[in-house]
This record gives structure tokens, sequence and C-alpha cells, in this order.
């Protein structure tokens, strides 16, 4: 009997060796090159996890613009510099706009709302977002009416201060808070109200939380630091906000009205009634989109301006001359009249303010982890379909290519030689591409109007007995940037 041997024909033998022969001279794909990692831990040791952004800036001077690092054993490619975050974010944006939460964030938000999800969910939250958002004003005069009220409640606390050295962070939050309110719920806050300043209070606390180290090391390890004090007291903020959130959506859902939709609350109830009553059971209108996409709107409508907020009153104050050109600037555009959109393309300087101030304080300095959606190869590397990204925002707000003195506090950035301001294409402290900030367009309205309404009222002093030297622009360690504790003095002019 003949033996039966596969490769017995000489064509079939040499179209196998022909293939081995061209598999073992194939060339590994090249992947962006990065630091040695360490099994388990990766180059956690590697890293200030204090402040992880600035060992990253590091690593980009020896690894380049686009380098990977491990957290733990997950794989993270890091972007830097200006045109590189921009080609991502902008160019390729259905290629890097993928989000990829950490588990501190998926904990709670398991797929839904508009900050994490990702997919058909994600962009049907952000339209109806956007869409109802600016139907209640967002960008308009009705807009504009909402805040003007704001910064006179905020006034009238400022003045109640009477000049002393305060710390000024629950005044703003609460002001700050209270705009994105009167879009998602319908009405403001009194600043006194005990659910209203919990749930502040437990929103900013999650977020300040959510970037200290043992929270950073849980979302890469979370068996190891699951029960870390940190770890444990995040989580119990994030259930407390989320527990209030869903306590007001509740109130609202019993005074629901179909005919006087007056909140953004109140038009994703009419949407869920009206797809219920239609019959779509498929429909990403349920309550757990709503809980997350509100949650996401207050987190996002409080902290990151309000933090902005106090680091230019900190600055005003540190930078005595430069709050004088503000003011003098102010006076002699818009004098005792209320401060109106319309005088910002008047307020050069004081506009160029601000946004050093936000190029400065660099809120976001990591941006939020992306993933990519396919494979693909970028600067001449091959990254993964799923690979998070890092885009390094602070390389962009400090890129040393593209601002004269990047990690200083220099108006002129934003002016031209005739002093008239100027836009950036480096400024990008909302991020950039489909994943850009949706309520950019309000947060610039309200750093104008609150920053130039109290500066119309208050001059901003170190406490007695400081320096403005002594003002320290170190920021506190948390997932955002604030300025360290500190109290100023509102002296009324």
């Amino acid at each position: 009997m003949d033996i039966f041997f596969p490769f017995s024909s000489p064509v079939i033998l040499l179209a196998v060796l022909t293939v081995l022969l061209i598999y073992s001279f194939q060339q590994p794909k090249k992947e962006p090159p990065g630091p040695t990692p360490l099994p388990l831990i990766g180059n956690l040791l590697q890293l200030d996890m204090k402040r992880p952004y600035n060992t990253l800036v590091k690593l980009s001077k020896k690894y380049g613009s686009v380098f990977t690092v491990y957290l733990g054993p997950k794989k993270v490619v890091v972007l830097a510099g200006y045109k590189t975050v921009k080609e991502a974010l902008v160019t390729l944006d259905e290629v890097f706009g993928d989000r990829d939460p950490p588990r501190s964030a998926s904990h709670f938000s398991q797929g839904h709302g508009v900050l994490w999800a990702n997919g058909d969910s994600w962009k049907e939250m952000r339209r109806f977002a956007l869409t109802n958002l600016r139907d209640f004003g967002m960008g308009k005069r009705a807009c504009e009416d909402k805040i003007v009220e704001e910064t006179q409640h905020l006034l009238q606390v400022f003045k109640k201060f009477n000049g002393e050295a305060v710390d000024t962070t629950q005044s703003m939050n609460c002001a700050v808070s209270n705009v994105i309110c009167l879009f998602v719920y319908g009405s403001r806050f009194e600043y006194d109200d005990p659910e209203f300043l919990t749930m502040v209070k437990e929103s900013i606390r999650s977020i300040e939380l959510q970037g200290v180290p043992s929270v950073q090391k849980y979302n890469v390890l979370p068996w190891l630091f699951r029960w870390a004090a940190e770890t444990k007291a995040m989580l119990a903020a994030n259930k407390a906000e989320q527990d209030l959130n869903r306590s007001f959506i509740a109130r609202l859902r019993e005074m629901f009205d179909p005919q006087m939709c007056r909140s953004f609350v109140d038009a994703f109830l009419f949407r869920q009634q009206k797809l219920e009553s239609s019959g779509t059971t498929n429909s990403h209108f349920h309550s757990d989109n709503l809980l997350n996409t509100v949650s996401n709107l207050f987190r996002a409508g409080t902290e990151t301006t309000s933090t902005t907020l106090r680091w230019g009153f900190l600055l005003m104050a540190k930078y005595p001359k430069i709050q004088d050109q503000v003011q003098e600037e102010l006076r002699g555009v818009v004098g005792d009249r209320q401060v109106q959109l319309d005088d910002r393309k008047n307020l050069h300087f004081t506009n160029a303010v601000i946004h050093e101030t936000q190029r400065l304080a660099n809120i976001v300095p990591m941006s939020l982890p992306h993933k990519t959606t396919q494979d693909t190869n970028f600067h001449g590397y091959f990254i993964k379909k799923g690979t998070t990204v890092y885009p390094l925002l602070t390389s962009v707000l400090y890129d040393e290519a593209e601002w004269e003195r990047p990690r200083t506090f220099y108006p002129a950035h934003f002016l031209d030689t005739n002093g008239k301001f100027v836009k950036r294409d480096a400024f990008m402290p909302f991020s950039a591409g489909r994943r850009i900030c949706l309520g950019e367009s309000l947060a610039r309205m309200e750093l104008f109007l609150f920053f130039c309404t109290l500066l119309q009222h208050f001059r901003f002093t170190p406490p007695p007995g400081v320096s403005e030297d002594d003002l320290d622009l170190t920021p506190r360690v948390g997932f955002t940037l604030n300025p360290s504790p500190h109290k100023l003095c509102a002296v009324a002019l």
C-alpha cells in the first residue's frame, strides 16, 4: 500500500516553500517606540503619577511625537505637538475618534451618555444634545441674558465679602453650574441650596480624585488598587452625584408637560415618550442615557469653566499691571454699563488675556483618552485597531514651535503688531475634531461675561501680608488642573 505524503507533488512542495520563504523575510510592522516596560506594571515606575503629563512631554523629547508607553499591562500611544495632534484629531478624526473610558469612568457610564460613549448611541446623544441646547438658547442672545443674570447674583456674593481675603471656589462653582442647570433642568439654584451644593461638591470631588495616583493605578491595575481610600472616595462621590441627578430627573418627570418643554430633560422625556408611543423598541432614548448625558453636561459645564475663571483672577492678582490694562480697556470701551458679547470685538486686550489664561492654565493636559477605530499607519508607525491614544494637549498649548513664550503668561500671544486680537491655530483647550467639547460656545460666552463683569466691579489682590510673588501658580493634583488652594481679596472699585 502506498503511503500518502501531502507534499509528494513537486508543485505543491514548491508553493509551500515559497510561502514560508516570503513569510520568513517579511518585516515586522514598525510600531511607535518608547521606554522598555516591566512585566505587569509597564512604565508606571517611570511616570510621575501626580503629574504624568510632565513625564510624557519629556519622553516625547526622546522618542518623538508618536510614542508608546505601558500603563500597567495597557498599551498607550501618546501624540505630542500641535501638528501631530491636529493631524490625528482633525484630519484623521474617524480613525482616532473613539473614546476609551478608564475604569473609573466606565464603572458608572457603562457606555452611555455623550462623554465616554461610542458608536450610534454616542452619535445620537451628541446630535440631540447639541440641537436641544441650541434650541434652548446656547450660543444665542437668550443664552447671553441667562449668563448676565447669573453674573448679577455672583456680584452680590462678592460684595458681601467686603474686600476680605476669601477662597472663591464655591461661589464660582455655583455661579457657573447654575448656567448649565438652566439649560439642563430649566431652573437655577440658590448658592446655599443644600442639594445643589452637595451635587456641585461631589461632582468636583470626583473629577479631582480621578487624577490622584492611586485612582490612576486603579484604572490599569483594578485588582490591586480597588480598595485604596482615594478610589473608594472617588466611587462614592460619583454615586452621590448620580443619585442626586437621578432625583432631580425624577421630579422633572413627575411635572413633565409635553406641551411645555423648558429644558434638556423635558426635551429628552418628550422624545422618549414619542418613541414609546410609536412602538419603537430599539431606541437610545432610555433612562441610562438620560442620566449619564445629564451628568456629563453638569460636570463639563461646571468644573472646567469655573476653574479657568479662578485661574484668571489669580493671574490678575499676580500680574497687577496686566489687570490695570484690562480694567482700563473695560472703562474705555464699556464704562459702567453691563458688558455684552458684542463688546468682545472691541476688547482686544481683554480677549487676549482670557485666551492666554486658557492656554497657560492648560486645564485638561492629557485630554480624554481616545481609541483607534481601525488599523492605521501614522507618521510611519503601525497602530492597531482598538489602541488607546492620548492626545497630549499640554504639548499643544505649550508647543515651543507655536508659542513665543510657552510657559509665560503673555497675552501678546493673541495680539498682532497693532494690538488687535488674533486667533492662533495651536489654541486647542477644547480639544479638536469630532470629540471637541460640545459646550465650547457656552464656555466661551461664560468666560468672557463673568471675567469682564467681575473686573468691572472689583480689583483682585493678594491677601494682606502676601506679595504678588508669593502667589503660587503650581496646579494641584487632579484630573483637571486647578489652582492650588488660595485666597484673594476682591476690592470694590
